[in-house]
This record gives structure tokens, C-alpha cells and sequence, in this order.
């Protein structure tokens, strides 16, 4: 029971000190599973405070097992590369410091986007996010076979770390 009782009071610590957004200079990295129509891939986050609430960072997007529907997509069409801004509103939303949510906007390669995701640190340097991310304009209009890719809404969830 002692043991039991020390655990618990250990994990209690640890989760009170766990916080999502510290503000400028915070720094967190991401990395997971990026789903979509036709494909699933990996992709890596980072992303910087700048202010209290507003970060800035880089995302990057490889879509693995195309072959099943596209048969001739190439790197460039399996790739992305994004830009993105984040208006980090859990502590404007009076959520939990543990929790953060984020709207954004993302400039890549293949279109103008959007995202809303959630993260949730169970230590002060390890937790989960997801993420939902959307085209709002393309580069291009005609959009034919694995162009699809990176210009469709996509669904990330994985890991999250604080540097």
C-alpha cells in the first residue's frame, strides 16, 4: 500500500507540472501518422512560441503505400512541405495547462491551409496530439490522380514532445 500510495503521489507530480503552451519561446516537436484519402504516411511537426499565444513552424508530410491507387505518384506528389502559424488558445479557453488547442494556418508546397488540433502532456516533456488539417486553396484547379495527395483533408495523431 505504501508503494502504491508513493506511485500515485509521484504521478500526481508529474502531471501538475505538465503544461501544452508555455508561451515565447516554447518549443515542441511532433511526429506521427498522417491519414487521408488514398494514403497514410508519417509527418513531423515543430513549432515556436512567439508570444503568449501564437507559435510559428515547419511541418512535413510523406504518404507511404500509394502504389495501390496511384501507380506513378513521385516524391514530389507524396511530399509536403508547410509553414504554419498557431494560435495556441487553451489558457485563453481556461483549459487545463496540461491541454492545449490550436487553429492555424499552413502555406505549402501544394496549397494554402488550415488546421485545429489538440495536444495533451502527461509530463512536463511527453505527450499525444491530433490534428486535422484542410486545403482552402489549391495551386492548382484540375487536380488530377495523386495530386489528390497533401490537397485534401488529412487527420494527424501521434506524439509530442517539449524541447
Amino acid at each position: 500500500m505504501k508503494k502504491l500510495l508513493t506511485l500515485g503521489f509521484a504521478l500526481a507530480s508529474v502531471m501538475a507540472s505538465a503544461q501544452a503552451f508555455n508561451g515565447k519561446g516554447d518549443q515542441k516537436f511532433q511526429v506521427g501518422a498522417n491519414i487521408q484519402d488514398r494514403g497514410t504516411g508519417i509527418m513531423a511537426t515543430y513549432d515556436y512560441g512567439i508570444g503568449e499565444n501564437m507559435s510559428i513552424g515547419v511541418q512535413s508530410n510523406y504518404i507511404l503505400g500509394t502504389h495501390r491507387f496511384y501507380d506513378g505518384a513521385d516524391f514530389y506528389e507524396k511530399f509536403d512541405l508547410k509553414a504554419r502559424f498557431n494560435a495556441n488558445i487553451g489558457s485563453v479557453m481556461k483549459l487545463p495547462t496540461e491541454l492545449d488547442i490550436y487553429p492555424g494556418l499552413d502555406l505549402g508546397l501544394h496549397n494554402f491551409g488550415g488546421h485545429v488540433g489538440a495536444r495533451y502532456f502527461f509530463s512536463d516533456g511527453f505527450g499525444l496530439f491530433t490534428e486535422v488539417g484542410f486545403a482552402i486553396a489549391s495551386y492548382d484547379n484540375h487536380l488530377v490522380g495523386p495530386e489528390h495527395l497533401n490537397n485534401q483533408f488529412q487527420w494527424n495523431i501521434g506524439v509530442s514532445f517539449n524541447l
